[in-house]
């Protein structure tokens, strides 16, 4: 369907009336705000946040029965239903005689994720939810995005702080780069990548669960 097309008046195609006009609304909009500032729609974030709907997804978490262990029994539902495929889970043996499997690695890629809930909707066992609240996540580097088991069971804010190793300086644009720490470091080296040791990460023991 062709749809036609306005005809525009003399006034209107030489845009000196309406560059006028246009900047008479934003003169307009400007002198409310400086008079009106309470009826401004805008948020001074981070000092005031706002509320989040009832039905947000924000960072994940893991839920626990009442003896403090996880719900999850790494069925795989939550990585094969993920579509940006974040979701990393080994699997090992119960504990229990009524569990087949209890994950013994779980960890999620907060920048790969999409947070589109799917996750939560596939688990059976209710033990994934994204209702923690957190929507502002920061860090300084790859590793700061990838939360383990013991972080989504009990970590908040920036628990997976606790426990990592100080961050190195790295080298700037143009700076040249720092002389290797271990022998593996300089093996990767090479003329156009520098290959560093993994650095180790606090999700990677789980904190044990008393009786």
């Amino acid at each position: 369907m062709k749809v036609p097309s306005p005809k525009l008046t003399f006034w209107e195609r030489i845009y000196v009336v309406e560059i006028i006009r246009g900047l008479g609304v934003t003169m307009g909009h400007l002198l409310k705000n400086l008079f009106r500032q309470s009826e401004m729609p805008t948020v001074q974030f981070p000092e005031e946040i706002k509320p989040v709907a009832t039905r947000h997804r924000s960072r994940h978490r893991l839920t626990v029965r009442e003896d403090g262990t996880p719900k999850c029994v790494a069925c795989m539902c939550c990585p094969t239903a993920c579509p940006a495929s974040c979701i990393h889970i080994i699997a090992q043996e119960a504990d229990a005689p009524w569990k087949e499997k209890k994950p013994r690695v779980f960890e999620i890629d907060l920048l790969r994720c999409v947070f589109c809930g799917f996750c939560v909707e596939a688990c059976p066992e209710d033990a994934i939810r994204m209702d923690t609240g957190e929507v502002t996540i920061v860090g300084t580097r790859r590793e700061d995005f990838i939360v383990g088991l013991d972080f989504l069971l009990h970590g908040e804010g920036n628990a997976w702080r606790e426990g990592r190793p100080e961050e190195k300086p790295q080298p700037g644009p143009g700076e040249p780069l720092l002389p290797p720490s271990t022998p593996e470091e300089e093996s990767g080296r090479g003329p156009r990548q520098v290959l560093r040791p993994k650095l180790p990460s606090a999700w990677e023991t789980v904190r044990e669960v008393k009786p």
